[in-house]
């Protein structure tokens, strides 16, 4: 929902941000390890039971996270090597906090509850897995009811009102399934629209050429032969 409806609208307003940040010397790069170290720390202060720190680590994680792209885009140094960087490191933060939380569960609430944030985690990798393999593909898999931004924004409420963590973490878990859901049929109806043509292979393209090469051949030596019973006698 974030990509679709607030993004472009963001960006430009962390346009002039960025331009600051670039201005100082700070590098896209170290911005996206800086929210991994955050998140590091987030996840270790969760996992300890310190759930307000935990709250104002996820929000220290959140800035280097909208930042770096900005700082990319005004230094013009964004290109797919840091596309790639920035994607493995959200999901490693993503990881990295909801161990946290599962270890936190563990020391509370002893039992399977703890397998709860795994469960959102292995549906948030599937959702982000749907969107890689179907851009390969050269479709469209955004949007959904729950994306990164949402998930991030129903943990932080979780941290703050930690007699609703349980609860919010069943409601993201469903949406996170939904949104799975959502984005396989939205990638379905896409290639199941319009099947793309497949790309002659090497062999096909060679016999093509020796075909072609064959008939020009046979296409000069008739006019050669042309030429020559034309040509008057000496």
């Amino acid at each position: 929902m974030f990509d679709g409806r607030f993004r472009a609208e963001a960006e430009r307003t962390l346009k002039p941000v960025g331009a600051q940040l670039k201005r100082s010397g700070i590098t896209a790069d170290q911005l996206t390890v800086l929210g991994i170290v955050m998140a590091g720390a987030a996840s270790v202060a969760i996992a300890n039971g310190a759930l307000r720190a935990g709250l104002l680590l996820l929000a220290l994680t959140a800035l280097p996270d909208v930042l770096d792209g900005a700082v990319a885009k005004a230094s013009g140094t964004a290109s797919p090597r840091g596309a790639f960087f920035d994607s493995v490191a959200d999901r490693f933060t993503d990881a990295l906090l909801l161990l946290g939380v599962a270890w936190y569960l563990t020391n509370e609430n002893p039992g399977r509850i703890a397998l709860l944030p795994m469960a959102i985690l292995g549906a948030s990798m599937l959702i982000s897995y749907e969107r890689a393999k179907a851009e390969a593909l050269g479709y469209q898999a955004k949007g959904g009811l729950m994306e990164r931004a949402e998930r991030m924004i129903a943990l932080a409420i979780g941290l703050l009102f930690n007699n609703l963590l349980i609860p919010i973490l069943w409601v993201m878990l469903v949406l996170t399934c939904i949104t799975a859901g959502q984005r396989f049929v939205k990638v379905w109806r896409q290639a199941s629209a319009e099947v793309p043509p497949r790309a002659p292979t090497r062999e096909r393209t060679r016999t093509r050429r020796q075909s072609a090469d064959r008939r020009l051949a046979r296409s000069t030596t008739r006019q050669v032969r042309r030429r020559s019973q034309l040509r008057p006698p000496r």
